[in-house]
């Protein structure tokens, strides 16, 4: 009896009927701009260029990271991928550009469909949440490579921007005030030092009730990260924003220099927002020093906004009507000779 490729471990006709298991999922995020359906050899997006005089098309590229093993330990994946679309998304609207497609890539040990239907749910709901289309991805099954129990996920988007629209921080200057946008928790940076602190360290349980928290370890861990793009869109719509900041891997000390000029530095007032429990949980029980935090984590503070000052107040306003939570957190400054870029006050 000759060998299969079953019998190696990739089912075929089982990755074809996760196809067809997420078929009316994908398709709730397409527009009149999608062409075909899923399951073709490549996605097709029609691009309604007229409402642009110069469109420069943005990409971005990211994974979940070891949330995922978070996600594996509490059996609990609903969440996972709208953390894979805010990753991507977040990232090009920093530029000013709005999220137009978005593919993924699942790749699994054994296709287990029910769970990876679960995080195909996640990806489309975080697509409508950014408001771009799921036009495509791919699904490997590869044993040998990932345990039976496994996956590892990663997203790719693009978006469209006008040439005199976009948003590089070369217009920020001193005095200029920073908004930071509130997180929804950890987001998807972190979880290395998070699994080292909490399970190796403390030798907590992923199921145990936190009373610091008010919820499971789980809960709180696999809360997925905020979307930003529409509240954003919306600011764009109203008011000049000079620099956008996404407050990911790197924390506020690697990610705000990105949009900084060579001239200035970003004082960041440590005491104008309330840092979300789990940060100062993790921070005492590891004994990590501020410093280390506000490399690695977001510390509450999801995206930040660089404005004018003389728009800084009605931007809040903005931002209150459409229910997102923010504190002005900051202020642009001249940097001295020799001076740091970010400042924590």
């Amino acid at each position: 009896m000759s060998l299969t490729y079953r019998d190696a471990g990739v089912d075929i006709d089982k990755q074809n009927l996760f196809v067809q298991a997420i078929r009316s999922s994908v398709k709730s995020t397409h527009g009149p701009e999608v062409i075909g359906g899923i399951g073709g050899f490549a996605g097709l997006f029609k691009m309604d260029i007229r409402n642009y005089r110069e469109p420069i098309l943005v990409s971005s590229t990211d994974g979940v990271g070891t949330k995922l093993k978070i996600a594996f330990m509490a059996d609990n994946h609903a969440g996972v991928g709208i953390d894979l679309v805010a990753m991507v998304v977040n990232d090009i609207i920093v530029v000013g550009a709005q999220p137009l497609f978005f593919l993924d890539y699942f790749a699994t040990g054994k296709l287990d469909v029910e769970r990876a239907k679960t995080v195909i749910e996640g990806i489309t709901q975080g697509c409508l949440e950014a408001g771009c289309a799921l036009i495509g991805g791919e699904t490997a099954e590869m044993p040998g490579f990932y345990g039976q129990q496994e996956y590892d996920l990663a997203g790719f988007g693009v978006g469209v921007v006008d040439a005199d629209k976009t948003i590089d921080g070369s217009r920020i200057s001193a005095k200029d005030v920073i908004i930071g946008l509130h997180s929804s928790g950890l987001h998807s940076n972190g979880f290395s030092l998070v699994r080292k602190v909490l399970f190796e360290q403390a030798g907590m349980g992923i199921d145990d009730y936190v009373d610091d928290l008010s919820k499971p370890l789980a809960e709180e861990l696999l809360t997925p990260t905020r979307i930003y793009v529409k509240s954003i869109l919306n600011i764009l719509r109203g008011f000049e924003i000079k620099g956008i900041v996404h407050i990911t891997g790197g924390g506020f000390v690697d990610n705000i220099p990105r949009v900084l000029p060579a001239r200035s530095s970003a004082v960041i007032e440590r005491g104008s927002w309330n840092v979300p429990p789990i940060f100062r949980f993790i921070q005492d029980i590891g004994t990590i020093d501020d410093a280390e935090m506000y490399r690695t984590f977001n510390m509450g503070i999801g995206m930040a906004l660089v404005v004018s000052a003389k728009d800084a107040d009605d931007v809040m306003l903005r931002l209150k009507g459409l229910k997102e939570s923010a504190d002005i957190i900051g202020f642009i400054e001249t940097r001295a000779q020799g001076g740091e870029p970010v400042i924590l006050s």
